[in-house]
Formats: structure tokens, sequence, C-alpha cells
């Protein structure tokens, strides 16, 4: 009994470490590039969403402008195309493209990729058509944020219909409200369609730049959500397969999003119903939502959207729209990883360090299992005790399997030991283990985030390998309090572990081996108090370290 789940627990580890190579390996180094499809426009930068709406609603890509739009707030460095009224750029501030450097982290840009936030007014009285993107005029060519508020107005007139994008940006916030004003004077009614997108390449997550040669990626592509369905992701290869068009018809609210490592653009509307659409054309990738507009003549109306770039700050993304905070995406472990991370900011808040926080959410987690685990641990402690007396069972009985184990169940239950267990500790520490590495992965907070000394950012591999080698040191020497194997080859599978799991370690985030190797180090102070008092116990001695 006692072999089979010494060998379950070897199985629970290796797996471990498997579904966290998956884990890797699931989106890491960007898409595979997609092959370049027809458009139903040739040229089309913006088409539509369904099949019935008419051809003028798609418009070509807006043409590189020398003159774009500046906007400076303190989260925000904004770049916005006039042709269009796109947002082009978007710097953001307060996260730095590299560890220790002093450039913004770009998330809308166009010079190393192409990668915009789009809205336009198409359909049959549109002003974005085929032959061209509106030309928007502002009064400024630079604003920049000093009140709690700051208005951006984009205005475009030709034969009395005006139309005026205003973006507005608030003090520390990063949802920008976008508001569309139709003012129709022409003499007749106006009928159109507002097409709000989302338009992204197919290069590589920016965000892995930093992390190593085994960076750690999350989904890279598309997502949106409804009422219905609050969370839906859609990798770029299947962005023409309709399921949004299909699924969101006449939803009354919800939201569309381009997903990345730590950073996510996204667009939902506030007073309107949109229908969703997603499609690919030749290297770029759309997402978004259109609706229709239809205003009476000397009549005016307003249309407004939120657009939201920047980091996935859950208590942000929340106040954007229901469930946009999901693509925080913990995945099937969410259960664990979320209140993981509510307690690690608890504790941030208190101890002004994401590494301490770490050290405390792993002294907690220890303090939850304390009782299982000291049961654990006694148990162990009592197999050491009566080692001697299992070598005089094996050898009183030699090769005969079936006596021998009687005789040890026999000599379990006069003792009161159980073999089973010494497998609680590990076995209750995976699910925590796997729920710990995905806060860490999908947790903008620790990105960049410093500990001690040689490790600045907790969320990448530690870039001299100490705290993993130091990792191997505990788990060889918290082997050596546990009651050995009896079967040899088992023995050295045991031994060989910590190696294994150590060589694992090596390229994952300094954050979970620091975890990993604080909790072996509680785990062996405890183990030690366990032993020596069971050791008192059975008035012999029980060697504290030994092989």
């Amino acid at each position: 009994m006692q072999k089979i789940f010494r060998t379950l627990i070897i199985i629970a580890m290796l797996i471990t470490s498997y579904l966290l190579i998956l884990a890797w390996q699931k989106d890491y180094g960007g898409q595979a590039p997609i092959p370049a499809q027809a458009t139903s426009v040739a040229g089309s930068d913006l088409a539509p969403a369904t099949g019935d709406l008419p051809a003028s609603s798609s418009a070509p890509t807006a043409p590189a402008s020398t003159n774009l739009i500046s906007v400076s707030t303190d989260v925000y460095d904004i770049k916005i195309n006039p042709v269009g009224g796109d947002v082009v750029y978007a710097g953001l501030k307060q996260y730095t493209k590299t560890l220790g450097g002093d450039e913004a982290f770009a998330i809308l840009e166009t010079d190393a990729r192409t990668y915009v936030a789009q809205s336009l007014i198409g359909g049959a009285d549109g002003i974005d058509t085929q032959s061209g993107r509106a030309t928007y005029t502002s009064p400024s060519q630079s604003y920049t944020l000093t009140g709690d508020t700051l208005s951006v107005p984009l205005t475009y007139s030709k034969d009395g219909l005006t139309i005026t994008k205003t973006y507005t940006f608030t003090k520390g916030d990063y949802p920008i409200k976008v508001t569309h004003n139709i003012n129709n004077v022409s003499g007749k009614d106006f009928n159109g369609e507002l097409f709000v997108q989302l338009k992204r390449d197919n290069s590589k997550d920016p965000g892995l730049a930093d992390k190593g040669m085994m960076g750690i990626a999350t989904h890279l592509g598309g997502a949106w959500g409804t009422a219905d369905e609050p969370y839906n992701k859609l990798k770029f290869k299947d962005f023409n397969d309709g399921e949004i068009t299909k699924n969101a018809q006449n939803s009354t609210d919800g939201w569309v999003a381009m997903v990345q490592h730590y950073f996510v653009s996204a667009w939902a509307p506030d007073n309107h119903k949109p229908v969703f659409f997603s499609r690919t054309s030749g290297n770029d990738n759309y997402i978004g939502y259109q609706s229709p507009i239809s205003v009476a003549n000397g009549k005016q109306m307003s249309v407004d959207d939120t657009l939201y770039v920047g980091p996935k700050v859950q208590s942000q993304l929340s106040a954007v729209a229901p469930s946009l905070d999901k693509t925080v995406d913990y995945g099937i472990f969410w259960p664990i990883s979320k209140p993981m991370f509510l307690i690690l900011d608890a504790l941030h808040k208190i101890l002004g360090n994401w590494g301490w926080a770490i050290v405390g959410l792993t002294l907690i987690v220890k303090i939850a299992l304390f009782w299982l685990s000291n049961k654990s641990y006694v148990s162990m402690a009592k197999m050491r005790a009566i080692a001697p007396k299992l070598e005089a069972l094996k050898e009183k009985h030699g090769d005969d399997r079936m006596a021998m184990s009687q005789a040890m169940m026999q000599l379990y239950r006069d003792e009161k030991v159980n073999p089973m267990a010494g497998c609680l500790p590990i076995l209750l520490q995976m699910p925590i283990f796997l729920g710990l590495y995905w806060c860490l992965v999908e947790s903008v907070e620790l990105r960049h985030a410093p500990w001690i000394l040689w490790i600045k950012d907790l969320s990448a591999m530690d870039p001299w390998f100490i705290l993993p080698i130091f990792m191997m040191g505990t788990m060889y020497v918290q082997q050596l309090l546990n009651p050995q194997p009896t079967d040899p080859m088992q023995a050295k599978m045991m031994k060989m572990m910590p190696l294994i799991f150590g060589v694992f370690m090596l390229f994952f985030p300094a954050g979970l081996v620091l975890y990993w190797t604080v909790n072996n180090l509680f785990s062996m102070a405890h183990q030690q108090f366990v032993n020596k008092r069971v050791e008192k116990a059975y008035n012999k001695p029980v060697k504290v370290l030994s092989d």
C-alpha cells in the first residue's frame, strides 16, 4: 500500500510539471501566421458584420497622417488619426516595455505592428465609404489632462450633416468614453450604421519580450461577452466562422476585446444595442459590433461607447462592462486563483511587496492545512520510528510477500500508523500550486514586481537560478525527514524527484518557486518538531536527518 501511494505522489508531481509545460506551449510564441483570405470588398478595412448591409459600410484603411492628434494624461500617451478618427497609438505611462526601461509599453501602435481601435459611421448615408474615411478636424493638435477630465472633440461637417466624435479621458482611469453625436439639418433623414472594432495583425505578444526563452503566454486573440454568455474566447483562426454574429444577435449589452498577456483592449456599448462580429482579412483580424443609427431631419442624437485600452486591472474592467474582468482568465483553476489573488492583494497593501505577500500567502495556506498536515507528519514520524520493526519483519518473512503484507498491516494497526497519510501534504498542494501559477501568469499587478536583491520580477524566471537550486536543496532535506522506501528502486526514484522537479522549476516564475521553497521550509520545521515529539513518545532515538 505504501509503495502504491509513493508512486502516486511521483506521478502527481510529474503530471503537475507536465500541465505547467503545456501552459507554456499553449499560446507561446504567438499565433501561427493566418493565410490571407479574400475580403468581401477589395482592400476593405471595415466590413459589415452581416450580409444585409450596403456595400458602402465598408471603408479602406485610413492613410497615415503626419498630423496625428496627441493626447497626454496621467496614464496614457494617445495618438488619434484625424483621418477616420481612430486611436492608432496608446502608450501606458505606468507600465514600461521592459524591466528597468524607460519606454512606455505600447498596446496600440502602427509602427512595429498593426493594432488600432476604430470607429466609423457607415451605412447608406454614412460618411465612411469604400472611397475613403472621413477626415475630422479638431481645435488643437495636442491635448493634456490638467483637471479631472479631458474632452477631445473631432468634427466632420458636410451638406448639413455634422458628426462630432468626442473622446473623454478621466484622471487615473483607463476607460475612455467615446461619443458620436449626429446633428442632421441636411434636409433629409439620416440612416446609417455605427461600426466599432479592434483591428490587430498576427504579430506575437509583445508582453513576452522580457520573459526569457520559455515565456509564459496566456490567450492571444479575441474575446467577447453578453448577458447570456458572459465570457467567450476566440482564436484568430476562428474569426471568420460566424460564431459571434450567430450567438450575439440582438444582445442588449456586451463587449468585444483583443486579449494578450497582462493587457487588453475592449469596446463596450453604453446606450445602444450592438450586433457583434469578427472577421479576418489577410494578416489582419477584426472584432467589433455595429448598431443602426437613424436621425430625422432637424434632429440630433448621441451614441456612447466605452473604449478600454490598458492593463487587466479587474476593478476597472468590471466597471466597464459585466464580465469584462473575466479576461483575467484563470482557467479551470479560477476557484483557487481568484481567492489567492485577493489574499495576495490584501497582503501587498499591508506589506508593500509582492514577494513578501507570497511568503505571507504560503504561511496562510500552511495554517489552513495545518490539521491535515500535522496528522500526516505524525504518521510519517511513526513510520520512521517503527522502521526497525519493519526491517525485522522483512528478515523474518523473506520472499513471502503475502505473509509480509499481513504482518505489516497488523503492525500499522497496532502502532496506529496510516501509511496513506504521508501523501496528503503533497497531493493537497498540487491544486494550490497550479492555482498560484495562473494567478502569477494572469495578474498584471505582479508584472515587473520585485522581491529582494536579484529577484527583480516575480512573474519571470530567476535570472541566476538561485531560488530553484535552493528549492531543490529543501526538497532533498525534506525527503531525509521522511521514512525511506523499503524498495530500492522506489528509493532511487524518490531521490531523483528533487532534481527532476528542480529542473522544471528553473524556468518557472520566481514567485512560484518562492512559494514552493517557503512551503518546503515551513514543512521542514513542522516535520522536525513532530519527529522530535514522536521520538520522545517512543522513548527511542529517531534520527532527524539521515539517508
